[in-house]
Parts: structure tokens; C-alpha cells; sequence
């Protein structure tokens, strides 16, 4: 098996590593070890894998339904296996969430001690140590080969347990420069979208998890699972970019930035043309300079990279919704031969367009 390597998705990097399979623990012993509770009730039906999100007092909704989206729902009439999904609470009691109702998990945290993969989803305050229990219970887990994420915030809870020492990962840009502070051991890299470092996964803010999710689901299961699931939620399968697209910049409101939006779309539009810095700046009635200077201040990318991840935007597009030929569609999306649009493809996921187009459609 291939060792695992660390993933980290942005605009000009995208490239796919081995997740380890976990090894979920089969004994009372292994769930005494992880929470001092006995594992009855809190075995391994069927020997489905089984999935653990921990929830906690003040938590979002919304970053609570990402991995049950993905991995709580019942998809088997597309083919997706079944999970023993279980939500575990992180402390006793019902919890309330920040949209003003609360919830009461089945779980305690003595059902980590069985689950091959936990999600810890976010954390409710940076300023808040997680408590020591949910802390000991990660650290077991981990011990016996768990995948943990960490979504969003949950890059605090993971961190805070030491396990993200030495390790790449990765936390919503907002809350980079205080992650960095609290935890300069880790491998910090706050423009990705979501780092794969094996057993332990890091996403950035919100949406982020999901890709990150489906991420998990496609390395688990495969590609035609994750796009399945994809298509049933109305996201892409794969999603290019970076988080630096997300930072507000300090660029007021003015004819350049007018100029400099026009162009970009009409250069989405009119993929198939050569573009070049000179001729995008002249476009735009700019100094070279100039448009450099206000196109990274929008985009957080240099133009080359945008221009590769606009065209294998709609090379992905294509290929999903049309039956044109994979020479047809390198020339439309301005790859100028279909030798191009293969090594790009490659290079940012790991597969053909033929083998991309069928098991986006699950042929």
C-alpha cells in the first residue's frame, strides 16, 4: 500500500494522497481504554465502518450537518454503502447551538473508542480548551489508528490534543494568525482548502468541510460514491481554488476594479483564446504592474493560475454535461491540445478526463 502523503488543495496544487484505513477497535477493552466506560451498546454492528461526530454544547447546525450529509444518510439505492453513524456528545446533558435550539446526542464519547473515523466538525470558542475528556478520548483513538478530522475549528480541538504537532494542516483563514500563535508546532498552511496528512484531516471554514467530507467519502469508498453523493447534494465533485479567494482586501470600489471584473468575465468566457498578462493588462487599460497588482488583491492567485483553474473548471463541466470528445473539449477550454488538457487533468486529480467523465456518471 502506498504511504500517505499530504494533500493540500488549492488553485495550482491539487493532488491526491493514500488515506491509512483505520482500525477500529473490537473489544470492551479498547473502549474502557478510550473512555473508562464498558463498550456494551457501543460495539460494531455488522462490521459497517463506523463514523463518529462529536457534538458539543453551543454548536452550529450547520457545521453539525456536513458529515451527516455525507456520511448519516441512507444512499444505498445509488450504491453508497451504509454507515454506522453516530453523533457523540462531548459533554452530558442536551446541548443548545448557536441558532437557538438544542439537540440530544444518542452517544457519549465512550462510542469513539469503536469508530474508524471521527469528525470533530468545529470547536465553539478558540479561547476555550476542549475538555480533557473529549481530549483523552482523541488521543486514544488516534493511538489505535483512527482517522480524525478536524473541520473548520475542530483544527483547535485536534491541535489541542497534540496530535497535530510536526503534522500539515489547516483552519478557517480568519483564525489562522491566532492558530499559528497557539500552535506553532504545527505545519500551518491557511490558503488550502483542506489538508489530507493520512490519519489526520484538516479543513478550512464552512463549505470547506464538505469538500473535505466528500473527500474522506472518496478515498473510503471511490470516486463514483463521493460524485453520487455530490450530485445529491448540488455540490461538485471536486473544487478547485484556495482560501485566499475568501479574505476581504483592503481594494476600494473604483473603475479599475470594474475594469479588471470585465475582463475576467469576458475571459471566462472566451476560454479557447491565448491570454497573456500583456494582453489581459491591456485589456483591462492597465500597466502590467498595475494589473498584477489588482488581480492578486482580487483573486489571491497569479494569472497563470487562475487561467489553468478556470479552464479545468470548464473542461470538469464539459465532461459531465455533454458527450463532446476530450479533443473537442481541450480545444473549448483553451488547453490548445489534448496532450495539455491530459497532464493538467492528471496533475490536479489524480485521473484521465474519460475516467473523470465515467465516474462522474457513474458508468
Amino acid at each position: 500500500m502506498e504511504s500517505p502523503v499530504s494533500r493540500s488543495v488549492s488553485a495550482s496544487t491539487l493532488r491526491s494522497s493514500t488515506v491509512r484505513p483505520s482500525r477500529a477497535a473490537q473489544t470492551a477493552g479498547a473502549a474502557a481504554a478510550a473512555g473508562g466506560a464498558s463498550a456494551a451498546g457501543h460495539g460494531k454492528p455488522n462490521d459497517k465502518p463506523v463514523i463518529a461526530v462529536v457534538a458539543f454544547d453551543r454548536i452550529s447546525p450547520f457545521h453539525l450537518s456536513v458529515p451527516c450529509v455525507v456520511f448519516g444518510e441512507d444512499r444505498g439505492d445509488g450504491g453508497v454503502p451504509v454507515f454506522d453513524f453516530r453523533v457523540c456528545a462531548a459533554e452530558p446533558g442536551r446541548l443548545s447551538t448557536t441558532a437557538g435550539f438544542s439537540i440530544e446526542a444518542p452517544h457519549g464519547l465512550e462510542a469513539l473508542a469503536v469508530a474508524d473515523t471521527i469528525v470533530v466538525p468545529s470547536w465553539r470558542d478558540p479561547d476555550e480548551p476542549p475538555p480533557a475528556a473529549l481530549l483523552d478520548a482523541l488521543r486514544a483513538a488516534h493511538g489505535r489508528g483512527a482517522q480524525l478530522v478536524g473541520l473548520c475549528l475542530g483544527a483547535y480541538v485536534l491541535a489541542a490534543a497534540g496530535l497535530l504537532d510536526g503534522r500539515p494542516a489547516t483552519t478557517h483563514w480568519a483564525w489562522s494568525e491566532d492558530f499559528a500563535r497557539r500552535y506553532p508546532k504545527v505545519k500551518l498552511d491557511p490558503n488550502v482548502l483542506y489538508v489530507d496528512d493520512g490519519d489526520l484531516l484538516t479543513s478550512a471554514g464552512t463549505a470547506a468541510g464538505l469538500d473535505c467530507c466528500l473527500h474522506v467519502l472518496r478515498k473510503r469508498c471511490g470516486a463514483q460514491t463521493a460524485s453520487y453523493v455530490a450530485r445529491r447534494l448540488v455540490v461538485p465533485p471536486h473544487r478547485q481554488g484556495n482560501q485566499a479567494q475568501y479574505i476581504q482586501q483592503p481594494m476600494p470600489a473604483n473603475v479599475e476594479c470594474d475594469r479588471l471584473a470585465g475582463v475576467l468575465d469576458w475571459v471566462c468566457g472566451n476560454l479557447a483564446v491565448s491570454h497573456t498578462l500583456d494582453t489581459l493588462a491591456e485589456r483591462a487599460l492597465m500597466s502590467r504592474r498595475t494589473f498584477t497588482r489588482r488581480f492578486r488583491q482580487s483573486t489571491g492567485t497569479t494569472v497563470g493560475a487562475w487561467l489553468l483553474t478556470q479552464r479545468l473548471a470548464r473542461a470538469q463541466q464539459l465532461l459531465e454535461s455533454t458527450d463532446q470528445s476530450v479533443d473537442a473539449i481541450a480545444g473549448i477550454a483553451g488547453f490548445g491540445s489534448t496532450a495539455s488538457l491530459r497532464q493538467h487533468f492528471a496533475d490536479a486529480f489524480r485521473t484521465s478526463p474519460s475516467a473523470y467523465r465515467r465516474e462522474f456518471r457513474g458508468a
